[in-house]
């Protein structure tokens, strides 16, 4: 925080300035607003289930423009898994939830027909102490050139 025309900023506890929190992504700014607002037009709708209703796992449809995807959630406070479709409306969700709580300890992708879940594949990120798919291993610039298809 900057105070007065003149004055220093204010110190924090360790004698260094107080800064802005870094970006969870470390992409151009001017992309990650784009998908930012492109995370707040997604329409998301439930999907049912045969089983019990579990406070520890959600699955639900993302829907954009013309586009689809599936995305499971599981597990509770650090140790959470996300999976997603593998294609663009997946790839902008994950990068919203990675924008959301920071860097994954884990990233990875299953391969087409891997789970009845996700036909065509999905890509997996984790927090903590969950696990992920090892078919492949995108990074972080593959989900962004991914995610930039379902901005149009």
């Amino acid at each position: 925080m900057l105070g007065a025309a003149g004055l220093p900023s204010v110190a924090g506890e360790d004698g260094g300035s107080v800064s802005a929190p870094a970006r969870a992504l470390p992409i151009d700014p001017g992309l990650l607003a784009r998908y930012r607002s492109a995370g707040t037009k997604i329409r998301w709708r439930p999907v049912p289930s045969r089983r019990k209703p579990s406070p520890a796992r959600s699955v639900r449809i993302a829907h954009l423009h013309d586009e689809e995807a599936r995305v499971e959630e599981s597990g509770r406070g650090r140790n959470v898994r996300v999976a997603v479709d593998s294609g663009p409306v997946g790839a902008l969700v994950l990068l919203l939830e990675i924008d959301r709580r920071g860097s994954p300890t884990a990233l990875g992708a299953a391969e087409a027909g891997r789970n009845p879940s996700f036909p065509s594949g999905a890509i997996v990120a984790a927090w903590g102490n969950e696990n992920v798919p090892e078919d492949s291993k995108p990074g972080l610039a593959d989900l962004v050139e991914l995610a930039r298809y379902a901005l149009a």
